[in-house]
C-alpha cells in the first residue's frame, strides 16, 4: 500500500504546485521511480473522469476513516477500474475500495455513455498537439563522450542521419546548438543505456540556450561560474561540460529535496568541478571571498511554466491554463531581485536570465526594469548585441513590451508548435567595457547563507553549520 501512499503524495505536490511533473517524478526514490510515475502519469490523464466517479458513488463520504484524501482514491479508483486491480494485500483500505467496487465500476459505465464512447481509452485526456511537432531532444553529455562517438553508437542501433520526422528512427544534428541530436518524437530513452550511464541528457533545445549564450571560459582552471537556481541539474551539467570540466562551478539551490535531486543528476553526468551548495542565492554575499571571483552567471529562477507542452505537464492544462495577474506580477518581482543581486557581484561581466514563460511580465518588462534599476546603473550593464545571442535565431524579442528600456532585438524568444521547442526566453547582460566594480559591502551576518556544500576535493573539516532555507 506504501506505493499508492507514495503516487498519492506527487499528486499532492503537483496540486501545491512544487514543480512539474517530470521534476517532481524525477525527486523520487530510483528503485521505484518508473512504476510510481506510471501510475501518477495515467491517474492524470483520467482524473477528470475518476473524480467524477468518486463523487457519485459517495466514496469518501461512506469511507472517510479509511480513505483520507482524494488523490489517494484517485489512485486507487484507477487501479481497479482501469488496471489490473489494487497492487497490495488486504487491509482496511482496500478492502474500502472493493466495497464500492460494484457502485464504481457502474458509474464508469454510466459516464461512457453520456459521453458516447465505448472504449476506456477515449476518456483520456488529449495530449497537446503543439508537443507532436517538438523533436526529442538529446544532449551528448561531451564530459563523458563525443557527439562524434554518440552518432556512431545510434547509427550502430539502427538510426539514420535524416529528418526526424520523416521515419521513426530519423535524427539529426542541430543547427543551433553544439552537441545536441533530435530524435523523433515517439522515440523513447529511459531503458538506453547511455541515458542511463549519464553520457546523454534529455533536454528540451530551448532549455539548452541559456548556458550555451552565456557561454562560460572553457578549460580554463581558474574560472568561476555561478548557477543560481540549478536543479534539476540540467543546465548546470551544461555549463559543467561547456567548461570542459574545469575552473570552479556553484551550484545554489535552497530546496532540500530539489538539491537531492541535483546532487544525483551531477554525480550521473560526472560533473567534477561542481560544487553543489544548499542555499539561496539571494542570501550568498557578493563579497564574499570564493563567489565574488565569479565572471559568469546564469539565472534561470521560478516562473509561471507557460511556455511548456511538453508530453507530460498538458495534464495539468486545466489547472495552470490561466495564469492570475497578482501570480505573474509576484513571480516578476522576485525575478527581478534575482537579477540585481547578480549584478552586485564585483567582477561579474556577464548575466544571462532566462525563463519558461511566454509572458512580456516576466520576460521583457523583467529586463526593462533591470536596465534602469540602481544596480545596472552603477555597474554599467547593458543589453549584449544580437550577434552574442543567437544571432543566427530568428525570433527575438517583442518589440511593444520593450519601450525604451533596450533593443528587443538582443533577446531570444521561442514559440511552443511554431519553433520545434517549449516556450523560452533569453536575455543577456553584460558589462561595459568590462568594468570591475570595487569590492562590494559585505552583506549583514544575518542574512549570511550557512550551506551545505559538496565538492569533488577533500577539504578540512570545519564546524557544521545548520542549513538556512528562505
Amino acid at each position: 500500500m506504501n506505493f499508492y501512499f507514495e503516487a498519492s503524495e506527487v499528486l499532492n505536490r503537483l496540486d501545491a504546485k512544487e514543480g512539474s511533473i517530470k521534476g517532481i517524478l524525477a525527486t523520487l526514490p530510483e528503485n521505484n521511480r518508473a512504476r510510481t510515475a506510471a501510475l501518477v502519469i495515467e491517474t492524470l490523464k483520467y482524473k477528470s473522469v475518476l473524480s467524477d466517479i468518486i463523487q457519485a458513488s459517495k466514496l469518501l463520504t461512506e469511507e472517510k476513516k479509511k480513505i483520507t484524501s482524494l488523490n489517494l482514491a484517485l489512485v486507487l479508483v484507477h487501479d481497479i477500474l482501469l488496471a489490473n486491480g489494487i497492487q497490495a494485500g488486504d487491509g482496511p483500505i482496500k478492502q474500502a475500495i472493493l466495497r464500492h467496487k460494484t457502485r464504481l465500476k457502474s458509474e464508469l459505465q454510466r459516464i461512457k455513455i453520456k459521453r458516447g464512447v465505448k472504449s476506456d481509452l477515449e476518456l483520456a485526456q488529449s495530449s497537446d498537439d503543439r508537443a507532436a511537432k517538438i523533436p526529442r531532444y538529446v544532449r551528448v553529455n561531451t564530459s563523458m563522450w563525443s557527439t562524434e562517438d554518440a552518432i556512431l553508437f545510434y547509427t550502430k542501433r539502427g538510426f539514420q542521419l535524416q529528418d526526424p520526422f520523416a521515419s521513426s528512427k530519423g535524427f539529426q544534428i542541430d543547427e543551433h546548438i553544439p552537441d545536441l541530436l533530435a530524435f523523433n518524437p515517439a522515440v523513447q530513452f529511459r531503458d538506453d543505456p547511455s541515458y542511463k550511464t549519464g553520457k546523454i541528457i534529455l533536454q528540451d533545445k530551448a532549455s539548452c540556450f541559456s548556458a550555451f549564450v552565456l557561454s562560460p571560459p572553457c578549460n580554463d582552471p581558474n574560472a568561476v561560474v555561478i548557477d543560481a537556481t540549478a536543479a534539476p541539474g540540467n543546465k548546470t551539467s551544461h555549463l559543467s561540460a561547456l567548461m570542459g570540466n574545469m575552473g570552479k562551478l556553484y551550484a545554489f539551490e535552497k530546496d532540500k529535496r530539489r538539491f537531492s535531486t541535483l546532487k544525483m543528476m551531477l554525480a550521473k553526468a560526472a560533473c567534477r568541478n561542481v560544487e553543489a551548495i544548499n542555499a539561496d542565492f539571494l542570501t550568498v554575499d557578493p563579497s564574499h571571498p570564493k563567489y565574488s571571483l565569479a565572471t559568469h552567471i546564469l539565472l534561470d529562477p521560478s516562473c509561471s511554466g507557460s511556455g511548456i507542452v511538453n508530453r507530460l505537464d498538458y495534464l495539468l492544462e486545466d489547472e495552470v491554463e490561466v495564469v492570475e495577474e497578482d501570480r505573474l506580477n509576484k513571480l516578476a518581482a522576485f525575478q527581478l531581485m534575482m537579477i540585481k543581486h547578480a549584478m552586485k557581484f564585483p567582477h561579474v561581466q556577464k548575466i544571462v536570465y532566462s525563463t519558461c514563460s511566454i509572458h512580456a511580465t516576466e520576460n521583457e518588462h523583467v529586463v526593462g526594469r533591470a536596465l534602469q534599476s540602481d544596480e545596472a546603473k552603477s555597474s554599467r550593464f547593458k543589453l549584449a548585441p544580437r550577434n552574442d545571442v543567437l544571432p543566427k535565431w530568428n525570433r527575438r524579442g517583442q518589440v511593444e513590451e520593450m519601450t525604451g528600456t533596450g533593443d528587443a532585438d538582443s533577446l531570444v524568444r521561442c514559440s511552443p508548435g511554431e519553433d520545434g521547442t517549449n516556450g523560452f526566453f533569453v536575455s543577456c547582460f553584460i558589462r561595459e567595457h568590462n568594468c570591475v566594480l570595487p569590492q562590494a559591502e559585505p552583506l549583514k551576518k544575518k542574512r549570511k547563507p550557512e550551506t551545505e556544500e559538496v565538492a569533488p576535493e577533500k577539504r578540512k573539516k570545519k564546524r557544521k553549520k545548520k542549513v538556512k532555507i528562505e
